[in-house]
């Protein structure tokens, strides 16, 4: 099937198509998530309201095993019938939009629904949020099957929806556009950012008309933390840092080890979160779901234990490693927002005890541990102070959470480990699985390249871009006018370039056209340039297979 050339990216009408299919986009999103939200909160209401009568009534105790068994059996036969719902979501989104996956979208979307159902009821330690991108990308797909889009703008909005899932989880429209930039299409566009607004705005607004307004995250910033206090905030950084990448190893490592288990699946993997959660039900139901009760402690009571909070952490972390690295669905932000509040709990209580800061700063340091923790663990710095900016509304409060951010990215980054997602989605393409449809090869693929200041293409005549076998430029966009590409035309810096390539000789063509329009700054082995998805790390060697 070949795929027909796509608008100019810079050009008006393709803006204006991209801001109503990302408003479309995002009002189903809104929609769908605002009823996926309600039904969670219902699941874990209802648990709360079975375990609560445990005291009084042992019989419920046996009867809620059952039900647990019961669920557990519900919960493998639904990810037999949909492996793409596996996990998160998160990466499968991230696969799609890159082409590399063909998920189906009527077959996830409703099994997905079902099964976070089953996770919150069942009591599992897993959010919300990874769920509703991957729900949110799932519409995006429908809408481009509907509206019949070639095959960049499927990408597009793909990535509106993913975004539009994110700000709809969180109801902050910012950090689901920013999500969308930073961890599912890994680039920066017009067009992307103009879509992904359109549907994080439309999605936020739709979630807000049919669950209200309550604030996610009931923990505001007590008072501005006087300028003496920022090297506090840098130490804090580099804690959330060490922590982030600690979180990271032991994820994979729980992976690892569950890889081990190869029969009976998913049913043998499923098994031991379920056994846990059905001790954690009567023993410890705080650490249940998403981490709602541990924020509520942490709000309600001022002066809990610290070796407490200290419990909860490591007690959240466990099982939630244990409910994730199953492949059960459901996400991990939520419980890693639960688990950077407590970190920042417990270091501004020794910021207390030991250097005589006031204990109303201990709020600041709860909101800056979220932030520092999302960016150190997902490494998506902008996307974690965005999230606790939106959540707080504290202008005031920017500088320090994007110190935090900043510190806890590099140090995570000096480690040498990996993002969360990032890893998911290079083991995800570096194993050829059965149990996910692969994304069919096309004739033709088109993508746009912006030159970037510095770049090897800046300055150079369309003659001299010696461009790779099987592509060719057929349209080049300055200030949103579309120019004739003549082997005259000299590139300048913004430039859109829209390449048409043959499938066949895609991945070799684009890593050679990314190097044309890469930056000119020295690059790390695992950065990502800012005009295409990722090329390094474990998924590099899997996009350049071929696909089956």
């Amino acid at each position: 099937m070949k795929s027909q050339v796509a608008l100019a990216p810079l050009s008006r009408t393709f803006q204006i198509l991209m801001v109503v299919r990302g408003a479309l986009v995002g009002c189903i999103v809104g929609v769908l998530i605002a009823g996926y939200r309600f039904l969670l909160s219902q699941c874990e209401d209802m648990l709360r309201a079975i375990t609560s009568q445990a005291a009084t009534s042992p019989l419920i105790i046996p009867l809620w095993i059952a039900v647990l068994v019961l669920l557990l059996l519900l919960l493998s036969a639904l990810m037999r019938f949909a492996p793409g719902t596996v996990g998160s979501g998160i990466p499968q989104v991230e696969a799609d939009a890159l082409g590399r996956l063909d998920l189906p979208w009527r077959r996830v979307v409703p099994i997905k629904v079902l099964e976070g159902g089953i996770t919150a009821f069942a009591g599992l330690s897993l959010g919300r949020e990874g769920p509703s991108v991957q729900l949110g990308g799932m519409c995006g797909k429908a809408v481009s099957e509907l509206t019949r889009a070639t095959e960049e703008e499927r990408r597009l909005l793909v990535t509106c929806g993913a975004g539009a899932g994110m700000a709809a989880a969180f109801s902050a429209p910012l950090t689901g556009v920013m999500f969308a930039v930073e961890e599912i299409h890994k680039s920066f566009s017009a067009p992307l950012v103009i879509g992904t607004m359109a549907s994080a705005v439309a999605a936020v607004l739709c979630t807000g008309a049919l669950l209200g307004e309550d604030p996610l995250i009931p923990i505001r910033f007590a008072f501005d933390l006087p300028h003496i206090a920022y090297g506090l905030v840098a130490l804090l950084g580099v804690f959330l840092g060490l922590l982030g990448a600690l979180h990271n190893r032991g994820m994979f490592l729980g992976q690892a080890l569950y890889g081990k288990i190869r029969s009976h699946l998913p049913l043998s993997r499923l098994a031991i979160p379920f056994g846990l959660a059905g001790l954690c039900a009567f023993a410890a139901p705080s650490l249940m779901d998403g981490g709602d009760a541990i924020l509520e402690i942490l709000v309600r009571v001022s002066n809990h234990p610290t070796l407490l909070l200290l419990l909860l952490l490591l007690g959240k972390y466990l099982f939630t490693n244990i409910s994730a690295s199953s492949g059960a669905p459901g996400g991990t932000l939520y419980p890693l927002v639960v688990m950077g509040a407590l970190a920042g709990a417990l270091f501004g209580r020794a910021a207390v005890a030991f250097l005589g800061l006031d204990g109303a700063y201990i709020n600041n340091f709860m909101l800056l541990g979220i932030a520092g923790l999302f960016a150190g663990a997902v490494q998506a710095p902008v996307t974690g102070c965005l999230l606790v900016f939106e959540l707080t509304g504290s202008f005031s409060a920017l500088l320090s959470l994007g110190l935090v951010s900043l510190v806890a990215y590099v140090v995570a980054n000096l480690t040498k480990t990996p993002g969360y997602y990032e890893h998911l989605l290079g083991n995800l393409l570096a194993h050829d699985s059965d149990e996910i449809v692969k994304a069919p090869r096309r004739s033709v693929v088109t993508h746009t390249w912006y030159v970037n200041f510095g770049s090897e293409a800046e300055g150079k005549r369309l003659s001299e871009l010696h461009c790779p076998q099987g592509s060719s430029v057929c349209l080049v966009t300055r200030c949103g006018r579309s120019l004739v590409p003549s082997q005259d035309l000299v590139l300048e810096a913004a430039d859109g370039v829209l390449f048409v390539i043959d499938s066949a000789l895609a991945p070799i063509a684009e890593a050679r056209i990314e190097g044309l329009f890469r930056p000119g700054y020295p690059h790390q082995a695992n950065e990502t340039p800012s005009s295409s998805p990722p090329q390094e790390g474990p998924s590099h060697a899997a996009r350049q297979s071929p696909r089956r």
